[in-house]
């Protein structure tokens, strides 16, 4: 009888690939962990239970067939492993290593439940498309038939580049603006090295270059191209922007030199990382070396600004959170990691204002954890009489996005928006009311995740492909 390659989590443990030294990965932007050995990822997939209701398959936005792709892996059947990934996730070698997989798929692992540990999903997904890449497995984008249909795509994070990786596979000719000099939106400038090196980044984008997708870069539109032009140039129009204004702060002393928004921060940072000339670093502004830091907020962009501080060299990091360590927002694996690297977290704190200008401290006030609120979640109380300030030559503020008023900065008051300023777009198709316009991603749904930007970007597009159908349809009637 042959032997049974699955459901090894009894007599083999969880293992997750070889984590760097805290001290030797505090001084470079590289990614923290190593890759799986061959025989180390078949080995930890074997693991899987194959269970009849998969709940890792059922909770990931992209409903990728984890255990099917497990079993290959497990099997030495890497290449269908890929092919199979592939099929369902544009960018799997990413979504590997920034998902917050303990909320999603891993967290959500049958043999987890019953106290095995989880399997290490996120890490066998980037093993295999990377060793997709090393093999030469990742083929050029050949689209099997050519269209004259035109679709303009605003914005090159991944729900915009999901979006037309889909497109482009069936012939569209796709244009992509954007407002940065690189594509891959937050991915590229948002999310740093030692999460997702660039050239992870940049090998996808490349790829759909060669297959014939169009960037127009350094394009703000509504100032170096009109909306209403956009629209006239093209049969269809993705949205697929983002969303890049930064919650800020106010009391006393908010306007101070010396706080500074997280993106700006991040930016900075990865631009470095390719070798630009970055002006507001060399000054001292956006960069923490020797500088005692406070992070406000507790979201991955506060663990991302926290260990970018670290790197750059900061005397101290501290990251202020008005919730406690179960309640905050952010990845676990994340804030461990922090942790580890040096940075200390201030749980149940709040900036009440900021001493000096440029700022020398930040008036920080104790808070408790009140009755739950609408969301379920207990809601901080300020502890009166508990105040006290905290030293800060660097203040940061990430406490989450909002949009921008695009109707007012593309002069298009048709563009429906909601009460919150994000577009309006149909469930499952990404329609908006205007006529030949889509939206998909965080200009939707708000300040999210990357894996639901892609999924978006996928379901659109295919939308758009139907909705291009119909129309050649009835123009042949």
């Amino acid at each position: 009888m042959a032997k049974q390659p699955m459901l090894k989590f009894v007599d083999v443990a969880r293992d997750m690939p070889e984590k760097r030294a805290a001290d030797a990965r505090r001084e470079d932007f590289h990614e923290i962990y190593a890759e799986f050995a061959a025989q180390k990822a078949a080995e930890q997939a074997s693991r899987c239970s194959q269970c009849g209701v998969p709940y890792c398959q059922s909770h990931c936005p992209l409903h990728n067939n984890i255990p099917d792709w497990l079993q290959m892996t497990a099997t030495g059947r890497l290449k269908e492993a890929y092919e199979l990934s592939q099929a369902t996730n544009t960018f799997p070698e990413i979504c590997g290593r920034i998902c917050p997989q303990d909320r999603l798929c891993e967290g959500n692992c049958v043999i987890e439940q019953s106290g095995h540990g989880t399997v290490t999903i996120g890490a066998i997904e980037k093993y295999i498309t990377d060793t997709a890449w090393d093999k030469g497995w990742v083929e050029p984008i050949t689209p099997h038939t050519s269209r004259d249909e035109r679709v303009a795509i605003i914005g090159a994070g991944p729900g915009g580049l999901a979006a037309a990786d889909v497109l482009v596979r069936e012939g569209v000719k796709v244009t992509i603006y954007d407002r940065h000099d690189r594509a891959g939106g937050l991915m590229t400038y948002g999310i740093p090295g030692f999460k997702l090196e660039k050239d992870v980044v940049m090998r996808r984008v490349k790829l759909l270059e060669d297959a014939g997708v169009e960037f127009v870069l350094n394009c703000n539109v509504g100032d170096d191209i009109s909306f209403q032009d956009i629209r006239a140039q093209n049969n269809a129009v993705l949205l697929a922007t983002g969303v890049y204004k930064g919650r800020d702060l106010s009391g006393p002393g908010a306007g101070a030199k010396g706080i500074v928004r997280a993106l700006d921060f991040l930016t900075c940072s990865n631009k470095l990382s390719f070798g630009d000339d970055v002006p507001e670093f060399d000054s001292g502004e956006l960069n923490a070396e020797g500088k005692r830091v406070v992070v406000i907020g507790g979201g991955d962009t506060a663990m991302d600004c926290v260990r970018t501080a670290i790197r750059q060299g900061a005397k101290s990091v501290k990251c202020l959170y008005r919730r406690d360590r179960a309640n905050m927002p952010g990845s676990q694996r994340e804030t461990q990691n922090a942790e580890e690297e040096g940075v200390e977290f201030v749980w149940l704190s709040a900036p009440k204002g900021f001493s000096g200008d440029p700022v020398k401290g930040v008036i920080v006030q104790k808070m408790r954890l009140g009755a739950p609120d609408a969301s379920g979640r207990r809601s901080p109380e300020v502890i009166e009489g508990s105040d006290y300030t905290e030293d800060a030559d660097l203040v940061i503020k990430a406490l989450g996005f909002e949009p921008e008023d695009l109707p007012a900065l593309w002069g298009e008051n048709a563009l429906p928006v909601t009460r919150w300023g994000t577009v309006k777009a149909a469930f499952g198709t990404h329609q908006t009311d205007l006529d030949g316009v889509w939206a998909v991603g965080d200009i939707v749904r708000g300040a999210s995740l990357v894996v639901w930007a892609i999924r978006d970007g996928r379901e659109a597009g295919e939308n758009i492909i139907a909705s291009l159908n119909a129309a050649r349809a009835l123009a042949a009637e």
